[in-house]
């Protein structure tokens, strides 16, 4: 079932030769597949949906595992969880790390595309503080030290 916070205008949505909510992939090594060439459209294709940037937002405050991800309160299903950290290691915003010797498990961490995202997030954190009554920063980096914190 595609998720309802999908991109706004996904041109698979119009063209009808796909299902709803899935991405056109390019061919290796071919140009990515845009709707126009408007950088916010462009932009809101990666991660404009409702899930995209609270992982982007988790991982700038220190969750590097997937458990770590699924347990924020937002409550993100893990198919579509798997679905975003996919999308963002596929777009260069993430990238997969070993988390310890052995482990059989990878993390994620952002790349330095990811890295830029933070003004963004720290705008929309902002935004919501001043204009969406009851809300609250209420998230803190984790105990472990985090590269970057909001």
């Amino acid at each position: 079932m595609p998720d309802p916070g999908g991109p706004i205008g996904n041109p698979a949505d119009r063209a009808g030769d796909l299902p709803a909510g899935i991405f056109p992939q390019p061919a290796p090594g071919a140009a990515p597949v845009r709707r126009s060439p408007c950088p916010v459209a462009c932009a809101l294709d990666l991660f404009g949906d409702r899930w995209s940037l609270l992982v982007v937002r988790d991982l700038i405050l220190g969750k590097t595992r997937y458990k770590e991800f699924s347990a924020s309160p937002e409550g993100i299903p893990t198919n579509i969880l798997a679905d975003r950290l996919e999308r963002l290691v596929r777009h260069g915003i993430v990238r997969r790390v070993p988390v310890a010797q052995g482990a059989g498990h990878s993390g994620y961490e952002l790349t330095e595309k990811g890295h830029s995202l933070k003004p963004l997030l720290r705008l929309l954190r902002d935004w919501g503080l001043r204009w969406e009554r009851g809300t609250t920063a209420a998230l803190q980096p984790l105990s472990r030290p985090a590269k970057i914190s909001l």
